[in-house]
């Protein structure tokens, strides 16, 4: 867990404010180091049972238990589940979120507005399975359609093999452990949410992971079924310029 000083222009903030149908308001402010894009939090005293990295582990976790005593998703997300324990994922929610380039607003279900949030803090908590997202949340992208992430994931991840090449090593234009990537975050949204369903609890945090989940569903079946076509024809000016060069020779 992450905590210490930083100054403002090592920490980038998102500010989610949820406004239930009944007036209720709650504020949740994501602080990440700019640098390593860890979430920046305070140690508690106290960890609720359902924490502890032993309770509903998954099989996939890269920790030790012998040096993490406690589930960094389940410690970043304490205040989230604990706020909306008591809530039903179809609740209708105008969620704004301020970040330091723009705002958001919409009204929309509990459980769409709840996964966007989520999302920031699974991929920033310090689980190793999760990290390799760190990108797209430097970029944050609220209420992306189904399209738009698998547009950002697909860029993301050429990128990253880009940066791999320049560093000697090989990269996998095929995609092949971009498919790997995503199902091994399928398991950490599957036993996180079985990790939750021993709460006493509301489905609004539940079912906001299953919105997640099929996100990552999608995008793994959109590679694996190679349906990246579509996505080809927005390029269409790559390659009639390279048909032009090969064409003068």
């Amino acid at each position: 867990m992450e905590s210490g000083s930083h100054s403002a222009r090592d920490v980038i903030t998102y500010h989610y404010r949820f406004t239930l149908a009944n007036g209720l308001e709650r504020d949740f402010e994501l602080a990440l180091d700019n640098r390593t894009l860890n979430l920046i939090r305070k140690e508690r005293e106290v960890y609720p049972k359902w924490t502890l990295l032993a309770y509903h582990k998954c099989p996939n976790c890269m920790l030790d238990q012998q040096e993490h005593k406690f589930c960094p998703v389940a410690t970043g997300l304490m205040d989230v589940v604990d706020f909306f324990k008591t809530s039903i994922s179809y609740e209708e929610v105008d969620v704004l979120i301020e970040t330091q380039e723009r705002r958001y607003l919409k009204h929309t279900t509990l459980q769409r507005g709840l996964s966007s949030l989520i999302g920031i803090y699974m991929v920033t908590s310090g689980c190793p399975t999760m990290e390799k997202l760190k990108p797209m949340v430097r970029h944050h992208l609220p209420f992306a359609t189904l399209a738009e992430t698998q547009y950002r994931v697909l860029s993301m991840y050429v990128l990253a093999q880009y940066f791999l090449y320049r560093r000697g090593e090989k990269p996998d234009w095929e995609l092949k452990k971009l498919v790997k990537i995503y199902e091994d975050i399928g398991t950490v949204n599957r036993h996180f949410s079985q990790r939750l369903s021993g709460i006493e609890a509301k489905d609004a945090s539940v079912n906001a992971l299953v919105h997640l989940d099929a996100f990552r569903d999608s995008v793994t079946l959109f590679i694996n079924v190679n349906m990246l076509d579509e996505i080809e024809l927005l390029f269409k000016a790559y390659f009639d310029q390279t048909n032009e060069t090969k064409s003068r020779r």
